[in-house]
């Protein structure tokens, strides 16, 4: 359902409901009838074609709710979102390519048994008699004929793509599998001919299998890239999930349960501890702390009284508030978020693929020599169209793309299963070919070389006050207290094996701090101005609170019988990975930036203990994807890690998107790299694993094209002018499977690949 709200400026509000059931225009004007008599809509328009009612109406006087339920009681069903639909459609799409792949396999695997079985001398392996190429070629032939018709049929598409892109002279991987595996069939379909006009010799020379297998190895990568890009609707589904189904709201002075997308603007809300946010508007009643972490990335909550804003989806942690609805549908700032997220996917560019780039060269080079070497060698080779359909088809299987078609992918394959090995999971070859051209690496604070949640960082005792009863009185009062920050001032004396003392008389005061007796004496813990209330003297400690103020830090002040008796600091600390892996980012030659909705002084702060130097403090959570933007607008390849849902659309805006794994699951689905172990030195890991996996493809390309050069020139014929033997199709089919045994080999050096900071094997 998509709804905007136009009751600002305009008549009402504005809904658009899909509806399911009709069966003719006389259906649509039923339903336009059935909306049309309740009280303040309108107008509604029902449209039979696309299945959707768009309705306005007047919030005060008709609700959603009676809108669907009219269209229930004249027969029909409103329908599920778009976004449910286009979840399904990509699922089909998903499910097609692996039914495609497991045909193609349970074909394929037979088939390359029987071709390869009857070769392997040094072991019997089970073979059927009646298949025996010696004493049955006929029958052996037409048995590989049949296995390969139903693996070219599921893979008709690489034809019919590959052969086009051919005519319209831009080929691509497409073409050269269509190449390869035509050239490998129809020459085969010929011995298979020459096998039933009784020349069984022929029956050494069937190349089948080639075909099957190189359609079943693409089908699987295939499937695989389809699984990799349906994790984008994934996630925009998860940031959709994040807002409450429903919200309570008065509806004639009582608490009413109500869908959330049957929130009008100006209903009052109410919202319990421990409750989301259900859309975005005012406080109007009640103090709380809500966690924002998840919009702003700040782990601190946020104090809200009578006026501030609150947002969907954020949670309200400590007390009961009532709240107007300002914002709702389309228009909420997570909604924005999703949006961004969608819009970012969408515009970002495909990187080409290296084998895409030299097949457009090379299948072009290659079908002209194969067909001049044919057309010369029949002219002036005595016109023997069997001699020079032999050379014309000895130069394709040469040519045939299975070193250059595994070049790429077994690189790829080795370099993520080297990741996962080290805790970095890499979604794919284009996250992975991509990760080495970085030049700028920007970091979220929270969460990412933060961690994420508060902790006790100072504990400053006045002249002549112990620490450790310091924190004792003031974690033994916050042991009630529901506030944050007084739960890491309770974790932290629990972590030096305090045991807290027993409280009477505690009290919480809004918006300071709390109050207690323990032991008989009177504490108090909380801000300033709840200091300032209480009469209590803060001389000797006023300077010390603003030193750690400027460290980004929050003092908390206690004092005991009306004197001070010190201050303990709570902050986000910064993670110990932090700083090493910054320093190692340096060494490589990277920049690297930090990105907050923090304050400059706090962010700065921040920066000064990890080493870096250009921050970007201050910025909403929808901005952060426009200084990405910013930085690629300079030239520069991006970079963007971070945790958190306020994250995501950067993510998803720069060259390369890195999640922490201890994050949101939709930053995860949301980036190309996610760091399972939280450990930021995985990150320089990433961009080096990247760096040698490249280096390895191109090394990968370079024998796959190099067994090419040498072995079309005497697939033509080239040896045979020179008074050498004429290159037989099957000599040449041994060279390309050579050419891909070294591919392979070559790519499997990378599994000594070692994580920066230990002994790097050479690659």
């Amino acid at each position: 359902m998509e709804r905007t709200e136009t009751g600002r400026s305009g008549p009402g509000s504005n809904i658009t409901i899909p509806i399911g059931g009709m069966t003719c225009a006389a259906c649509a004007q039923r339903v336009e009838k059935a909306i049309r008599k309740l009280e303040g809509v309108t107008s509604v328009s029902v449209n039979f074609a696309t299945e959707k009612a768009t309705v306005i109406y007047e919030p005060q006087k008709t609700r959603v709710s009676a809108i669907k339920e009219s269209v229930e009681k004249a027969g029909y069903k409103c329908l599920a979102s778009a976004v449910d639909e286009d979840r399904t459609r990509k699922q089909k799409e998903i499910q097609t390519l692996w039914t495609k792949f497991i045909i193609s396999a349970v074909f394929s695997l037979p088939l390359l048994y029987i071709a390869m079985a009857p070769m392997i001398t040094f072991v019997r392996l089970p073979f059927p008699t009646g298949l025996d190429p010696m004493r049955y070629p006929l029958v052996y032939a037409l048995a590989e004929l049949l296995l390969v018709i139903p693996v070219i049929i599921v893979g008709n598409k690489f034809y019919t793509v590959g052969f086009k892109a051919l005519v319209q002279r831009s080929p691509n991987m497409d073409s050269l599998i269509a190449l390869g595996t035509t050239a490998a069939v129809l020459y085969s379909l010929w011995n298979v001919l020459q096998i039933a006009a009784g020349a069984f010799a022929a029956v050494e020379s069937l190349y089948f299998e080639t075909a099957g297998v190189i359609i079943t190895l693409i089908l699987l990568g295939k499937s695989l890239e389809a699984v990799s890009k349906g994790r984008t609707s994934e996630a925009i589904k998860k940031l959709m999930g994040l807002a409450p189904k429903t919200a309570f709201v008065i509806q004639n002075g009582e608490e009413t349960e109500i869908p959330i997308d049957e929130v009008e603007i100006g209903d009052i809300i109410v919202v319990k501890p421990g409750a989301k946010i259900p859309v975005d508007g005012t406080v109007l009643e009640g103090h709380t702390a809500i966690d924002e972490s998840m919009l702003t990335g700040e782990s601190m909550p946020v104090d809200k009284k009578a006026g501030d804003a609150v947002y969907a989806a954020t949670l309200n942690t400590t007390g009961t508030m009532r709240f107007r609805a300002d914002k709702i549908g389309g228009d909420t700032a997570l909604a924005q978020i999703i949006k961004l997220v969608e819009d970012a996917q969408g515009s970002k560019a495909p990187i080409a693929q290296l084998a895409d780039i030299v097949s457009g060269w090379f299948v072009p080079i290659v079908c002209a020599v194969a067909i001049a070497a044919g057309v010369l060698w029949f002219a002036f080779g005595g016109g023997n169209i069997e001699f020079a359909l032999t050379i014309f088809i000895s130069v394709l299987v040469i040519a045939c793309p299975c070193a250059l078609g595994l070049a790429t992918p077994t690189a790829i394959m080795v370099g993520t299963g080297k990741g996962a090995e080290n805790g970095i999971l890499i979604k794919g070859g284009e996250a992975l070919e991509t990760a080495h051209k970085v030049n700028i690496i920007v970091f979220d604070k929270t969460g990412t070389i933060t961690e994420g949640k508060p902790a006790v960082t100072d504990i400053l005792p006045a002249a002549g006050y112990p620490q450790d009863a310091l924190l004792l009185l003031a974690a033994s009062a916050e042991k009630a207290s529901e506030h944050p920050l007084g739960q890491a001032i309770v974790l932290g004396a629990q972590d030096r094996g305090m045991e807290l003392l027993p409280v009477e008389n505690f009290e919480s005061l809004t918006g300071r701090g709390i109050e207690a007796d323990i032991a008989g004496k009177a504490v108090l813990a909380g801000n300033r101005k709840l200091m300032d209330a209480r009469g209590v003297s803060l001389a000797g400690l006023a300077e010390a609170s603003d030193k750690l103020a400027e460290e980004g830090k929050t003092p908390m002040y206690v004092a005991v019988d009306g004197k001070a008796a010190g201050i303990i600091a709570v902050a986000d600390v910064v993670k110990q990975s932090s700083r090493s892996a910054i320093e190692s980012l340096h060494k490589m030659g990277i920049d690297v930036a930090m990105i907050t909705g923090d304050n400059q002084k706090t962010a700065a702060a921040i920066a000064r203990q990890v080493g870096i130097d250009r921050v970007l403090a201050e910025v909403l959570p929808q901005d952060k994807s426009n200084e990405v933007k910013k930085l690629q607008g300079e030239g520069r390849r991006v970079a963007m890690v971070g945790d958190g849902i306020n994250d995501a659309p950067a993510l998803v805006q720069a060259d390369i998107g890195v999640a922490i794994g201890s994050g949101t699951d939709v930053a995860m689905e949301s980036a190309d790299i996610v760091l399972m172990r939280s450990d930021l030195r995985d990150v320089p890991t990433a961009i080096n694993l990247s760096k040698r996996t490249i280096r390895n493809i191109k090394q990968n390309l370079f024998w796959a094209f190099g067994y090419n050069v040498v072995g079309i020139p005497i697939a033509a014929g080239l040896l045979y002018l020179l008074g050498g033997p004429l290159l037989n199709p099957i000599f040449a089919a041994a060279a390309m499977s050579l050419s891909s045994v070294s591919v392979l080999t070559n790519a499997l050096r990378l599994k000594r690949f070692k994580a920066v900071g230990q002994e790097a094997g050479a690659v």
